[in-house]
């Protein structure tokens, strides 16, 4: 008994946790969007695994709570150990505050936020210390603290749930994922749509008076501090439970089975179905999106792209001239949005090399990104698909052995490599390289010497080329022609590279910074390769794989999508500017019409440089999926939402007309359905290849 009374802050919080569960369960069931009927039995299903649910469900949640009410203690402040540990947690606050750490690599607001916690937390150890006659109260209103921000939460995920609900009428999935890295436009909206203040007031007046409820039932726990041994029981029986939770929780969810799908989702806890959309990245088209009947989305598709066949978008590419098995270097750049360009009008001389590479190469000058991530670039130009809702393939289980541009070169005998300067291991992207046929070099593979420089996301650009230069030679030798992908990193915050290389220090840790360093690496590169013998049997591909910026006054502003991309092969593809629109997944078919490759895929994207090809880009969030053609930007979202725009550009008297990049986006006043049908087909077919796994090879 005296042991349960040392667990009252757990009980009590689990207790208002199932309470504020089972009104929640019960408020959404009477929902006007829940329209459906429930027997006796499955409202029984619904409520009692439900209540198993959220009860295991809050055990793992209250994670935090221990770590907090185990470390709660009289003797950590007696002496030495007292002085010690604050001494150490000075010596914390002083490196993190004048000396480079890895919260500094990363960059942004991280620094501030790390000082910022360790000086909380030595500031309330030293009031504790210094101040005995005062820590029983200072550890009531630290515990009264904890205890409020526990309740807070609960009644924040509560109304999340209920607004997520009305919005979906479902519980949490990729939307919610979606909306943490949307969180301005995601406020933005709530602040416009609900009465926040009212409903915020009134959450932290509730919150305050169950607070001083649980507070006033689990006092004990501070009026006598269980001793060491207590803690490692209290502690057994949390990890007993944990344990149990690890097991049950999946059980119980794969006990959703109704064909109800209203009953599932009522039975299920938010929680663990947010942790499910974080971890499996995919919405369910079919579900939310608005559709065509399948056969009729493969039609219009068909008439887009006209050697796709029936109900598959496989097709088999017929070259009119005999196979050029040249090499092939493809460089993904990181965050190389198109207006960093002198060539798009940008008066800062920040790219001096690509500017220059420009006139003597192929160069798309109206090209857009599918998305604003990397693993999106990534996805496009190795498997030229749309992007699909919820995350890229690239981090999807079902990502392996799909048709890849990789899988095409190794057809044909290449050597196919993925080279990127930082832990592949990040962001799938070793996963899903590897398991479409890519060797893999990576940090992992650089030696000592060969790192010169490197940040938290992996070595500067110019040790990555060089490590990319000896990669080839050593392919060279094996008489095999190479495909080499390779990703830099340096053009990322913190924006940090070798001092000395240009005009710009790495110690100002600056966009403009980033972008130059980047270029300067790039030109290192050209003038290693040209010295190397196989330069003048390769043709080299240079694209972004997504803006600096996607953040714009609307839901995909255009602008932000436009990326610059060239193919540079002296002596073989002749120095011009396409102007014709395009997206990021026509550029590797595009490069297979110039080697005239014959082969089979499941390609979307087209060669640009047949007669056939009919302009058109796809850029896309998680989950508003834009389609561009004819001035026109169609966008499907959600709840079966169609939106559709006109694109009109803003002249810049400073470049030509090929480079202009401001659009005014204005709503359009009829619709365009012949352009809905076509933003449906595209995205529709691709959602519906990936879902049956029919994009396997």
């Amino acid at each position: 008994m005296k042991l349960l009374k040392k667990l009252s802050p757990f009980y009590n919080l689990t207790i208002l946790y199932i309470i504020v569960s089972l009104i929640s369960r019960i408020i959404l069931l009477f929902h006007p969007i829940t329209q459906s009927s429930f027997g006796f039995l499955e409202t029984i299903k619904i409520f009692g695994f439900g209540l198993l649910s959220d009860f295991f469900v809050f055990i793992v949640a209250s994670f935090f709570l221990w770590l907090y009410l185990i470390f709660l203690s009289n003797s950590k402040y007696l002496k030495p150990y007292g002085y010690v540990i604050f001494g150490l947690l000075v010596a914390l606050l002083i490196y993190v505050s004048f000396f480079n750490t890895i919260l500094n690599e990363y960059g942004g607001a991280l620094p501030e936020i790390g000082i910022a916690f360790i000086f909380i937390k030595t500031l309330l150890f030293g009031l504790f210390l210094f101040l005995p006659k005062y820590r029983s109260k200072f550890r009531f209103w630290m515990f009264s603290f904890v205890l409020f921000i526990f309740v807070v939460c609960i009644m924040q995920n509560a109304i999340s749930e209920y607004l997520f609900w009305n919005e979906f009428g479902v519980r949490y999935n990729f939307i919610a994922v979606d909306y943490l890295v949307y969180t301005n436009e995601v406020i933005g909206n709530i602040m416009q749509s609900y009465p926040v203040i009212p409903i915020f007031s009134g959450l932290f007046l509730i919150a305050g008076l169950i607070t001083y409820v649980i507070v006033k039932r689990s006092k004990n726990y501070l009026n006598e501090i269980p001793t060491f041994v207590e803690k490692m029981k209290i502690s057994g029986i949390y990890f007993a439970l944990f344990a149990l939770s690890l097991l049950a929780i999946p059980f119980l969810s794969n006990k959703e089975n109704s064909q109800n799908i209203f009953a599932n989702e009522l039975q299920a806890n938010g929680l663990h179905k947010f942790y499910l959309a974080f971890t499996n990245s995919e919405l369910d088209y079919f579900k939310f999106y608005k559709t065509l009947p399948n056969n009729e989305a493969f039609a219009i598709l068909k008439n887009q792209i006209s050697t796709i066949s029936n109900e598959s978008t496989l097709r088999n590419i017929k070259a009119e001239a005999a196979e050029n098995h040249k090499n092939v270097v493809l460089i993904t750049i990181e965050s190389y949005s198109a207006d960093f360009l002198k060539t798009y009008g940008n008066e800062q001389n920040i790219t001096p090399f690509l500017d220059s590479l420009a006139t003597k190469s192929l160069l798309f000058t109206n090209l857009y990104a599918v998305g604003n991530r990397t693993v999106r670039g990534l996805e496009s130009v190795t498997l030229c698909i749309p992007p699909t809702a919820g995350e890229s393939v690239v981090k999807r289980k079902d990502n392996k052995n799909k048709f890849s541009t990789g899988s095409v070169f190794a057809k044909k005998g290449y050597n196919v490599k993925y080279i990127y300067g930082g832990d592949a291991y990040f962001d799938n992207m070793e996963d899903f390289f590897s398991g479409n046929g890519y060797g893999i070099v990576d940090k992992k593979t650089f030696k000592p010497e060969e790192i010169t420089f490197s940040n938290v996301w992996g070595v500067c650009d110019e040790d990555l080329y060089k490590k990319a230069i000896k990669t080839m030679n050593e392919e060279a030798k094996e008489n095999k022609p190479f495909f080499n992908h390779i990703m830099t990193v340096s053009n990322h915050r913190p924006f940090t590279y070798p001092n000395g290389k240009i005009d710009i220090s790495g110690d100002a840790k600056s966009r403009e910074g980033g972008v130059k360093y980047t270029d300067y690496a790039m030109k290192q590169f050209f003038i290693m390769a040209k010295k190397q013998p196989w330069f003048k049997n390769t043709i080299f591909v240079i694209l972004a794989d997504h803006c600096a910026s996607s953040s714009g006054k609307t839901e995909l502003p255009v602008d932000k999508y436009r990326i610059p991309a060239m193919i540079y092969a002296p002596d073989f593809v002749q120095p011009t500017h396409y102007n014709n629109m395009m997206s990021q997944i026509d550029i590797m078919p595009t490069l297979f019409g110039l080697l005239n490759f014959n082969y089979q895929s499941k390609f979307f994207g087209q060669d640009v440089l047949k007669e056939d090809y009919k302009p058109r880009a796809l850029i896309a969030t998680y989950q508003n999926l834009g389609f561009i053609k004819d001035n026109i930007l169609t966008i499907i979202s959600p709840k079966q939402q169609v939106k559709q725009s006109s694109l009109t550009l803003l002249p810049n008297p400073k470049v030509g007309a090929e480079f202009q990049l401001m659009y005014e986006q204005k709503p359009l006043e009829k619709e365009r359905t012949d352009l809905v049908n076509e933003t449906i087909s595209y995205y529709q077919t691709a959602s519906d290849m990936l879902k049956k796994k029919k994009y396997q090879k």
